[in-house]
């Protein structure tokens, strides 16, 4: 994925869905450590601001697996297949 165009990547859906996934992971882990959760709070976590939004997904799942989060394994079959099928699985 993070050989892909942005523009590819927002055309074809790929990274909001990668960053759903996240998200996700990100309120679920919160959630369950009694912490208070947003949307926006999640996006600074992620310092989606940075230029380049993949690699900070992909940095927020490594730092939210040492946390114990688990992601939505259906949604990252789905996201993997849609990678795939543009020919970057990373």
């Amino acid at each position: 994925m993070s050989r892909q165009e942005f523009a590819a990547l927002v055309k074809t859906g790929l990274l909001k869905e990668v960053e759903g996934i996240v998200v996700a992971a990100h309120r679920s882990i919160n959630e369950k450590e009694g912490r208070p959760w947003s949307r926006p709070a999640a996006y600074r976590w992620l310092r989606y601001e940075d230029p380049a939004p993949v690699e900070r997904l992909a940095e927020g799942v490594r730092r939210l697996r040492k946390r114990g989060a688990k992601f939505d394994a259906g949604a990252v079959d789905k996201a993997c297949a849609k990678a795939s099928k543009a020919g970057d699985l990373n």
